[in-house]
């Protein structure tokens, strides 16, 4: 989302490695235990013809993971960005609306509506369509892995309003949310999957 990459309003979780899944087109981020919050990991399918990284272009715009196509250009269009943070806020829907009101209150003439996606299991999933004033719109994803994982996460990548590829490039984006999963971690083993939601 291009106002993260701006100004990071959430301060993600370091440091952290990145794995990729020889068996799948698939990729991982893990983040070690942090205070009262524990190890985490995040995995998802890599959409083909994709490239991901964690530990350059992500490091260097403060974001756990970006996913993009073709060469980095270091702009925000057609990239999407995983970002992790410890729980501050009681709730997802409080999560949802201190983004929309961060939005607004950055792009005025710009308009929120919902974002319907499927969830992946065992996990609350909300999302958000921004539209720009600018003719750049966001769409965001807010996962709440669950009380015990002490982190909420969200998948976001920004379009041109004019982009040709836009429903697909769409249709990726819902893949990828839809294909994450949430798994703790313990430093120098493999991740475990988490118990279910409490």
């Amino acid at each position: 989302m291009r106002r993260l990459w701006l100004v990071l309003l959430l301060s993600a979780l370091a440091p952290l490695v990145c794995a990729k899944d020889t068996d799948a087109q698939g990729v991982m981020v893990y983040g070690k235990a942090d205070g009262k919050t524990p190890g985490w990991a995040i995995s998802t399918d890599l959409p083909k013809g994709w490239t991901q990284d964690c530990c350059t272009y992500a490091a260097g715009i403060g974001v756990n993971l970006v996913l993009y196509q073709g060469e980095w250009t270091g702009k925000p269009e057609r990239v999407m960005v995983l970002n992790v943070w410890p729980v501050k806020l009681p709730t997802l829907a409080a999560e949802i609306q201190d983004d929309r009101q961060h939005y607004l209150q950055s792009d005025p003439h710009g308009k929120a509506d919902g974002f319907p996606v499927t969830s992946p299991s065992a996990m609350a999933c909300q999302g958000v369509f921004y539209q720009g004033s600018d003719h750049l719109d966001d769409v965001v994803v807010f996962c709440d892995p669950g009380k015990a994982s002490g982190i909420r996460y969200s998948w976001s990548m920004t379009l041109s309003a004019a982009d040709p590829n836009r429903q697909a490039l769409i249709n990726t984006f819902k893949q990828v949310v839809q294909h994450s999963s949430y798994m703790t971690y313990v430093q120098g083993s493999v991740p475990t999957h988490a118990k279910a939601r409490q």
